[in-house]
């Protein structure tokens, strides 16, 4: 199955780079295009086989990802987005998990992982009201969720042992939640990342879940350490991104590129040169490192959990640091490109927006690569920054 979904991604991938710029205008993945990921099982990849999906290892999926990502950043972003769906919805029961695969594995979740709205204890579940921002593919998403500040008469409950209030994930079918054109961006555009509200709306008990310290309802490495593993995500499809720069700058050169008052052709310019070989292995270097931390996060997740929260500062420190060299893989082909890189029909011009735009992202944020060197240096480690 692995085999099968790399081969239809790879098929996919001419006519994604071909279609980018519709992409872009799109603000959204055309529908065709939504057609044939969900066919070639994309949207699946991670589901269990119990319930039709293929159930792939996390490195598989990265693969999967850089893949997509490398052909057109958006189309990497967005699969990623509904990918990961099962992940959430493990979070929940067995059976209500169950319920939602009933009726076939292609199910697609997008929402808000910042506590960006208010739950309100009712009888059997929450008063539920809030708006989320970059809820990225929820024109397309049968679920959405939004996670909460949980609340008892209007006020916060607190946490455990004077921790921070307590929050919890709220699901709504997609049918029962506004999305709000707001997805007016630098990059990263086709992957609609609109705002999502919900005004007081009811969410049973049984349809929220603990993105934090929730256990999964289904056995497998899989589903064990789901944020840890979507941290690893991001970082296939910055690579992505970055290689994608890579081969447009490569098929740049073929015909003895020369730009204005330059002496010879960019391609014979001994600095160029080194400055492209240098790219070239901070993006395989980039990738090492994330296949490294792939293998150790999924060999605990199967036999060693325990381990896992000593992976994870160095896991979460891994992602700034990629998207770094990933910035400037981008950077040194943009630049070198000329001036025919600025114009929008460019396709460095889109990495160059889009890399930047990942790495606005609250999990690239530098901040986290002090929480490896905490944990070097045997201090408490924080995942806020």
């Amino acid at each position: 199955m692995a085999h099968d979904l790399l081969t239809a991604v790879r098929e996919l991938t001419p006519e994604l780079t071909a279609r980018a710029a519709e992409i872009e205008r799109a603000r959204e993945l055309p529908a065709d295009l939504l057609d044939r990921l969900r066919a070639a099982g994309c949207f699946r990849m991670f589901v269990p086989r119990s319930h039709g999906g293929y159930e792939l290892d996390l490195r598989t999926g990265m693969a999967v990802l850089e893949t997509l990502a490398r052909a057109d950043g958006s189309t990497g972003w967005t699969v990623m987005i509904g990918a990961e769906t099962p992940h959430l919805l493990a979070l929940l029961s067995r059976e209500r998990f169950d319920k939602l695969y009933a009726a076939g594995p292609d199910v697609v979740v997008a929402g808000g992982f910042a506590p960006q709205g208010r739950a309100e204890l009712a009888d059997g579940g929450f008063q539920v009201s809030g708006r989320w921002a970059f809820a990225s593919g929820s024109r397309h998403a049968d679920w959405i969720f939004g996670n909460c500040l949980l609340t008892a008469d209007g006020q916060p409950l607190p946490g455990a042992d004077g921790g921070p209030p307590e929050t919890r994930s709220m699901l709504f079918p997609a049918e029962r939640v506004t999305v709000v054109d707001t997805w007016h961006v630098l990059g990263l555009r086709g992957t609609g990342s609109h705002d999502v509200v919900v005004d007081s709306a009811f969410c049973p008990a049984e349809a929220s879940f603990d993105l934090f310290t929730g256990r999964p309802c289904l056995p497998g490495p899989g589903f064990v350490a789901p944020l840890a593993q979507f941290v690893l995500h991001l970082g296939a499809v910055a690579v992505g991104i970055a290689q994608g720069a890579l081969d447009d700058m490569t098929d740049l050169l073929t015909g003895d590129r020369q730009r204005l008052y330059a002496r010879q052709p960019l391609a014979d310019s001994p600095s160029f040169r080194i400055h492209l070989g240098r790219a070239d292995l901070n993006v395989r270097a980039a990738r090492t490192l994330l296949a490294d931390l792939a293998d150790e996060l999924w060999a605990a997740c199967a036999r060693d959990p325990e381990r896992i929260p000593a992976l994870q500062p160095t896991i979460s420190a891994a992602l700034p640091w990629v998207t770094e060299q990933a910035i400037d893989a981008v950077a040194t082909c943009y630049r070198a490109a000329g001036g025919g890189a600025a114009r929008d029909s460019s396709p460095l011009q889109r990495r160059f927006r889009d890399i930047h735009t990942f790495a606005q992202h609250a999990a690239a944020a530098e901040g986290w690569l002090g929480n490896n060197g905490a944990h070097l240096l045997g201090r408490p480690v924080t995942l806020a920054y």
